[in-house]
């Protein structure tokens, strides 16, 4: 059974990539195509003022490795559609381990709400305290710290997330299930508070910017992860249902 949802888990991650790929390719795309002219334009005015001060430019570091319509196309594709097929296999694990002990909810049920869960805990928690940036915006020497201060965030509100969940299992029966979930919410809530205040801001936007671009581009980002758990949530809940509440055949006979 667990192969069997697994495949189905990556195939749901996939559609899920595909579908996120369309969004990060309508929205997504023009806002960095306007980041990359803005950081074009600030290079051309370091150069000038470098070549004032006697400083001529290397014409080799403008060399492009990859072309941009290269990351913009199938460079983009591929790294959302491998994210989205192991993000489902994940998932499908995920869902293995919480089918049937989550009240009385069944397939569809389990995995939409893990689906909200996913949201929730590894992109808007997360989003909130270290927003993304154009790949143009930032110094490129600290983005292995923005990154491990990224992923670091991601794991805290996983594990403050189950153990908020487990919490809730303890205290259903002594205070009934939705107190035991307001409290359970309201120390997940406290303990991400205190995250938040523990680890250290990052602000590498430059200063003439644009607001509207850079709100463009978040909004885009969070679109994208937004499709993405929201078509895992119910693709592998109606995948999972066929494999797991498959109707007898005899009941299909008499039927």
């Amino acid at each position: 059974m667990i192969r069997n949802l697994l495949i189905r888990g990556m195939i749901a991650g996939l559609v899920a990539g595909l579908l996120g790929f369309c969004v990060a390719k309508t929205f997504g795309e023009p806002a960095v195509d306007r980041a990359i002219a803005f950081e074009s334009q600030q290079d051309k005015l370091r150069e000038q003022a470098d070549a004032a001060a006697g400083h001529p430019h290397d014409p080799a570091d403008d060399v492009e490795l990859v072309s941009r319509g290269t990351q913009a196309g199938l460079g983009l594709l591929t790294g959302v559609c491998v994210f989205g097929t192991a993000l489902g296999g994940l998932f499908s694990l995920v869902f293995a381990f919480s089918y049937g002990r989550i009240g009385t909810l069944r397939a569809r049920g389990t995995s939409a709400l893990l689906g909200l869960f996913g949201f929730v805990t590894v992109a808007i928690v997360p989003f909130l305290k270290y927003p993304p940036n154009p790949p143009s915006v930032g110094n490129p020497d600290t983005i292995g710290a923005r990154t491990a201060l990224l992923f670091g965030m991601v794991a805290i509100s996983l594990i403050v997330a189950v153990f908020a969940v487990r919490l809730q299992r303890r205290l259903q029966a002594r205070h009934g299930n939705w107190n035991a979930v307001l409290i359970s919410v309201a120390v997940y809530i406290v303990l991400m508070a205190l995250a938040y205040l523990a680890l250290p801001p990052i602000d590498e936007v430059p200063r003439l910017f644009s607001a509207a671009l850079l709100w463009k581009f978040r909004v885009a980002a969070i679109g994208i992860q937004a499709v993405i758990w929201t078509t895992l949530g119910l693709l592998f809940g109606a995948l999972a249902q066929r494999e797991l509440e498959k109707v007898p055949a005899r009941r299909i006979a008499s039927a």
